[in-house]
Order: structure tokens, then C-alpha cells, then sequence
């Protein structure tokens, strides 16, 4: 027996099965994010090596690449690019003398200003063409996701 008043929406989806179709559609859209709207400058490890210095400031080779779950000669490998290219620079450390540090340089945060534009034009050229009311949600979606990571 149908129920006149009740409102005519699917039900709610699993938790899981919703957790699993999520995770998908992020990766899928990160994997495009780093491959598809990058310069031409640095390939994608290279750029999150740089976001990474950007942020957290001067790291050890070790930090970087515990932070990035690399193992020491990968990094080393993604450092000596970067440097070479005047992106990144290596200095003393402070305490260890054994030891150095990575910084991004002023053409290093440049080229991940441009990056970052890249990726923001891109991802802005596909929301463009939807209806508000999808452009609504996916305003909404992300105010979630910063809620949920924040936690």
C-alpha cells in the first residue's frame, strides 16, 4: 500500500557501500588533479615535495621521506630534480651537522602557485557547465569533507 504523503526518495545507500563510492570518486578525481592540471615544470611527487616544504617549512631527507612513505634513495632522487632546477635548495641543518635540510626556494613556491591554478582552473571548467542545484551540493560536500577531515 503506497503512501500518499510519504516523499518519493531512493533510500539512503549503505554506509559502506557510500564510503566505498566516495573514496572512489576522490581518488580518481586527486589522480586526475596531479596528473592532468600539473605544469609542466615538476612532475606530481615532485610537486607534493614541494607543497610539503611550503607548509611545514625546512625538512631532513628523513622527514621527507617518512612523510611521503618513499624510501631515502626515491627521495633523494625527487631532491637532487628539484634542486637542480633551482626549485628547492639543501642547507646545514641547525643542530646535526651530519645532517641537511630542504627548502623551497622563491621559483619553487612559484611553480606551485602555478600548480595550484592549474588545478583550480580545471576543476572550475568542469563545475561551470552544472546546475546550480548540483554546483549547491558540491559546495556542500566540500564543507563536509573539511568537517570530516578535521576531526
Amino acid at each position: 500500500m503506497a503512501f500518499p504523503d510519504a516523499p518519493s526518495q531512493p533510500p539512503a545507500p549503505d554506509t559502506l557501500e557510500l564510503a566505498a563510492e566516495l573514496r572512489a570518486a576522490l581518488m580518481r578525481t586527486s589522480r586526475i588533479l596531479r596528473t592532468e592540471a600539473s605544469s609542466d615544470v615538476v612532475s606530481p611527487g615532485q610537486n607534493t615535495v614541494l607543497a610539503l616544504l611550503n607548509a611545514r617549512g625546512p625538512l631532513t631527507m628523513r622527514q621527507l621521506a617518512d612523510l611521503e612513505h618513499v624510501q631515502a634513495p626515491s627521495m633523494t632522487r625527487t631532491v637532487n630534480h628539484l634542486c637542480e632546477r633551482g626549485l628547492a635548495r639543501r642547507g646545514e641543518h641547525p643542530t646535526d651537522g651530519r645532517q641537511v635540510v630542504v627548502s623551497v626556494t622563491d621559483e619553487g613556491r612559484q611553480v606551485l602557485e602555478e600548480s595550484r591554478r592549474l588545478r583550480a582552473a580545471w576543476l572550475a571548467g568542469r563545475i561551470e557547465g552544472l546546475p546550480q542545484r548540483d554546483r549547491a551540493a558540491l559546495q556542500r560536500a566540500a564543507e563536509l569533507l573539511l568537517e570530516m577531515t578535521a576531526r
